[in-house]
This record gives structure tokens, sequence and C-alpha cells, in this order.
């Protein structure tokens, strides 16, 4: 008996798609996603800096997510600005209903803003279809109507998804999710209407939750996965042909901590370095998208085992 499917796409192995480019010739992509999150206070979900108390509310960890929104990421904000690198901000719509000034200071700097869900609080996946289709509803109007422009971009907060959840996406005028983290390069995603939406790779490794938080791992080994991540693609890049996406996922609550702002700095130079020799195009997740959607590449060669 076949193994249950979810028939978005078939296998198709890296090394046997068509060669392509970025602009400019260049091989590998590299975007920032800055995660600016609000949580329901006393209860739902939220990362945890120490165990959480027998009884609600929790204080402790609350208040340590709010600090992302309150100092690190203004920090985080500045920094971008040191180095003129643009991101692309996932946004909670709570955001604005609690500080709509944080956003709108990074919005007015340039970059991209990409919905994610109401709040980190929640899962959309374990939804009813109608209710997950009214929680990204909702959460894009806020986006639309209070940051003037409708994100073109989704990531589920969690990485939550329902069997529905590209379709549902589509279906609201998503063009594309960082939400399957299957693949080096954007690829075609079916949908129940016929049409596709473009994956574009969002980093669970590079990724600053799970590298700190369950997993232990210093900041300075997250700086040094980053660099090694890039020179490692940037080698993959040469020997093969194939244009690839780094993301680098930054919490505020985490990486705006001064003593990891220090350390990141690290990584940014480096980036800078490579981004000054035309080694990489430092660009938003919504760039990725687009351009790849624009590239003479049939769905089938790219997603649908294209051998």
């Amino acid at each position: 008996m076949p193994l249950p499917t979810h028939s978005r796409y078939d296998y198709s192995p890296i090394l046997h798609r068509p060669p392509w480019r970025w602009p400019n010739d260049t091989g590998l992509a590299v975007y920032i996603a800055i995660n600016l999150e609000h949580f329901s206070f006393g209860g739902g979900l939220g990362a945890q800096l120490a165990l959480p108390p027998p009884t609600q509310p929790d204080v402790l960890n609350f208040s340590w997510r709010d600090y992302g929104n309150r100092v690190g990421a203004w920090r985080l904000l500045d920094l971008l600005k040191e180095y003129e690198f643009p991101c692309s901000c996932l946004v909670n719509s709570e955001i604005y209903s609690y500080c709509p000034e944080l956003l709108k200071t990074f919005q007015g700097e340039g970059h991209e803003i990409v919905a994610h869900g109401r709040g980190n609080h929640e899962r959309q996946g374990g939804l009813a279809e109608d209710e997950e289709r009214r929680l990204i509803a909702e959460a894009t109007e806020v986006l639309e109507t209070k940051g003037g422009v409708r994100p073109k971009g989704w990531l589920s907060p969690w990485i939550s998804e329902s069997n529905v959840t590209p379709d549902l996406l589509q279906e609201a005028g998503y063009k594309y999710t960082l939400n399957w983290a299957s693949d080096d390069q954007p690829f075609w995603m079916r949908t129940r209407s016929g049409s596709h939406i473009v994956s574009v790779p969002y980093p669970q490794e590079l990724n600053d939750i799970p590298t700190i938080v369950p997993n232990r791992r210093s900041h300075v080994e997250f700086v040094d996965m980053i660099i090694c991540n890039l020179r490692e693609m940037e080698r993959q890049v040469e020997r093969t042909g194939q244009a690839l996406v780094m993301g680098i996922a930054l919490h505020p609550y985490i990486m705006g901590q001064p003593f990891r702002l220090h350390e990141l700095r690290r990584a940014l130079d480096v980036l800078k370095m490579r981004q000054s020799a035309e080694k990489i195009w430092l660009t938003r997740a919504g760039d990725v998208a687009e351009y790849f959607a624009g590239l003479d590449l049939k769905a089938s060669e790219v997603t649908e085992g294209g051998q």
C-alpha cells in the first residue's frame, strides 16, 4: 500500500534541473527574515527561555518574548540600516494592535512585509477549512489596511499547515509560501485550482529559535553556521552551476540581545564583503519569488520530476 502523499510536487533531484542564474549573473540569493511576533498573555504557544510556571500567567517567558518588540527589533532595524541590508519582516497581524510604530518604521525603511498569521500563540493547521480561510483573510486584511500593501508571501506560525493551506493561500491571492523547507531552490507547488504557488526556501536550521532555544547551541555557533552555510553554498554554485537560495531567520527577542548582536555582526561583515564582490544577491524573499516566477521555466521542469 503506497504511503499517503501531499501531491503538491513530484520528486526532482537538484543536480538534474536546468541551470539558471539570479540577477547580475549571481548564483546565490541570500535573504534575512526578521520575525515580528506577538503572543497572547496567559495562554497559548510561545518559545521558552525557562520552564513555565505551574500556573499562568507565565510572566518570565512572555516578557522575554516581548523584549523583542520593545528593544531587540529596534536594534536589529538599526543594524540593517548600518549595513544597508534589506530584509523580509514576517509579521503577525496583531503587531498592528500592539506596537504599530514598529512595523511602520520597518516599512518606512523599505523592508518587505510577509504575512505570518494573527499571533504566534496559535496554530492554523488544526482549524476547519472555513476557520482557516477566515484566519488568512483576517490577517491579510489587517496587514493590507494598516500597512497599505497587500502581502504576497505567507509563513504560518509554527509552520502549521492543514491539508488545504497552500490551496487557501493561492485562492487568497498569495504568490509564495515559506512553509516548505524541502529545497535550496524555489519551486512550484500545485493547488486544487490548477494554478501554482511558489515555494521559497525558509531556513529551519539557520534559524535562531531551533538552534539556540531547544537545541541549546550558542549564538557563536549559530553565527558560525551562517558563515559555513554561505561558503559551502557558494562552492555548490561553482561546482554545479545551480542557482541557490539561503535564508537566515532571526527573532528579535533572541538575536536582538546585545551579546548576540555583537556576534551577529561577524556574519553580516562576511555577507557585506560577498555582496560588495557581487558574489551574492542580497535581497528579500518576495524578490526571490518574483524573479523565479518570471523565469522562462516550465513548472514541470522545476517541480514535477524535471529530470
